[in-house]
């Protein structure tokens, strides 16, 4: 078990100032055991999600983050697979990042012309480069 169970936790035995501390023992044994399973799940499939000391979001295998930052997919199989789309927000060329990295994909509105473009780019290292298809994807 990664995560604790309420069920297990009673409260019968410290509620009142009379209860016996004996009985008392048994609970909170209990409890530390489902404190334990909590802690000991941390990170884990199943578990909690753990706040690194860096402020980096770890929620299990494959999945870092750092809130408000990137999302950084780690998988151990190296391929991230998505199961139906990507949406990427359409952005204007003066919005593209002012120091892209090579691989970096955008959805590109308007060129640095002003000219209409709604194409995808990446960037190469160097510059901005378009898709070049173009070709219409077919109806069935």
């Amino acid at each position: 078990m990664t995560w604790g169970n309420s069920s297990n936790i009673s409260t019968a035995n410290l509620n009142e100032a009379t209860d016996s501390p004996a009985l008392a023992r048994v609970d909170l044994l209990a409890a530390l055991g489902e404190l334990q399973n909590v802690i000991n799940g941390l990170g884990t499939t199943g578990g909690a999600v753990k706040i690194e000391t860096d402020g980096a979001i770890f929620a299990g295998e494959g999945l870092k983050t750092t809130t408000g930052k990137n999302l950084n997919l780690t998988p151990n199989s190296n391929m991230v697979k998505v199961e139906n789309f990507i949406n990427l927000k359409p952005v204007a060329y003066a919005s593209l990042p002012a120091s892209p990295a090579n691989g970096d994909i955008a959805f590109l509105t308007t060129d640095g012309a002003g000219s209409t473009k709604n194409k995808p780019c990446y960037h190469n290292g160097t510059a901005w480069k378009y898709f070049n298809d173009d070709s219409t994807v077919a109806a069935s």
